[in-house]
């Protein structure tokens, strides 16, 4: 298939959450037909709620920048599909991504046919599958890998990773998860593995214990990131943080993602960097260079307009955090968009009165909260409704030149602002 009918092919599928199915059997089995490609040289594997993207970025970067030929996986993608699998921080092209999807797509055809397999692969499945044979084809040195949904049954739990890292858990995707963080940080710990070390975020208390049961089951060494890093000397400002961490060697980071939060985030990937022999020069060097769009980015300067996928409730604090640092007093509209498994009430509660004007509107997602409903959620004395983001921006450029817009509420909105700015 060319890339669209790949990708076409691959939407038919259903969506990647909704139609997730839970075990490793088909993944195994449907990899050991395609030669086992997953068995690379060196996984990073990284699990968690909120930041996991972005750590896996800093990681991946702090890897090239040591003069390694690295792979990254993650999800969802912004704009195209080709962003999830990334060589040496590039996506794969359209050519390859199709190339990969054909091999696994016929795999998987041959396989349903001799009943090995009881159904063609999900989508996140055939593209985990089709990531592993990028990264073979592609002689990569190093593969950071994030986790789709989970981490005990998701798809990427196939490997035998190096390191495994674990970012903040917190309440997300409770009906496939569980209901009490417990519960949701036992799956999130799924992904370790006897002999393998790990390295920790600063974790809520309930989450922690969950961790802290299976660490002691597997007896494997942990490096508690924010414990084993001292910081000093931070500075934030409204695109980015400067910190000095001192442990063994002392390194000094410019971190180029906005937010208190993305600053965390470098210290687990700055614990991850070292465990894994990487240079401080290299680790400095690398997180510099990061690169991760639709988080508290700034996409316009003139009106300001400011993208972040904040789609749960941790997103959603970390976000509101964000605005009330550096844009407090100013005058904000957000545009806003969500999901309808998320908690869309309590995000609104969280981030709409910090804000002069909602417009809420959905993102071009079946599965999209309807405008009308997040405006009978919303307490606030100025929220409109828009069918569609370009009308939301018609809306929200109306006002004063020099005020901030804000797009948020669902990655999928985020996506759609990266294509519609970027013409």
């Amino acid at each position: 298939m060319n890339y669209p009918d790949s990708v076409r092919f691959l939407y038919s599928l259903g969506n990647e959450v909704k139609t997730a199915k839970y075990g490793l059997e088909r993944i195994q089995t449907l990899l050991g037909a395609l030669g086992s490609p997953q068995q690379l040289p060196r996984i990073v594997h990284v699990a968690g709620t909120n930041g996991k993207g972005s750590t896996c970025a800093m990681i991946e970067s702090g890897l090239r920048a040591a003069g390694l030929c690295t792979g990254l996986f993650t999800s969802p993608h912004l704009v195209e599909p080709t962003e999830r699998v990334r060589i040496n921080g590039s996506p794969v092209s359209a050519e390859e991504f199709s190339a990969a999807f054909d091999r696994v797509h016929a795999c998987a055809e041959q396989l349903l046919d001799q009943g090995a397999i009881d159904f063609h692969p999900t989508y996140f499945e055939t593209v985990t599958a089709m990531a592993f044979v990028l990264f073979q084809q592609k002689r990569t040195e190093a593969v950071v890998l994030e986790v789709g949904l989970g981490g005990r049954l998701d798809a990427t739990n196939v490997v035998h990773p190096e390191l495994c890292v674990i970012t903040p858990v917190d309440f997300d995707h409770e009906a496939l998860l569980g209901k009490s963080l417990e519960a949701i940080a036992r799956e999130k710990a799924g992904i370790l593995k006897p002999g393998v070390p790990a390295v920790f975020a600063a974790q809520r208390r309930e989450a922690q214990a969950a961790l802290d049961g299976r660490v002691a089951e597997l007896g494997i060494d942990v490096v508690r990131a924010q414990q084993a890093w001292r910081i000093e000397n931070v500075t934030y400002t409204a695109r980015g943080s400067a910190f000095r961490a001192q442990a063994t060697i002392p390194v000094r980071i410019e971190c180029p993602l906005a937010g208190t939060h993305q600053a965390a985030n470098a210290i687990v990937a700055v614990a991850a960097l070292h465990k894994l022999g990487v240079s401080g020069a290299h680790i400095e060097k690398g997180i510099a260079a990061t690169r991760w769009p639709g988080r508290l980015d700034c996409v316009s300067a003139s009106p300001e307009i400011i993208l972040d996928g904040a789609h749960n409730p941790a997103g959603a604090r970390a976000l509101a955090d964000y605005i009330r640092q550096f844009y407090d007093g100013r005058d904000i509209v957000m545009i806003y968009g969500a999901m309808r498994d998320k908690a869309v009430a309590e995000m609104a509660g969280s981030l709409f009165p910090l804000v002069g004007e909602v417009i809420a509107t959905a993102p071009r997602q079946s599965r999209a909260v309807d405008p009308e409903t997040i405006r009978a959620l919303a307490e606030h004395p100025r929220v409109h409704t828009a069918p569609d983001l370009g009308a939301s921006l018609e809306i929200a450029r109306a006002g004063p030149r020099d005020r901030v817009i804000f797009i948020s509420g669902s990655l999928f909105l985020v996506g759609e602002a990266l294509a519609l700015l970027n013409g």
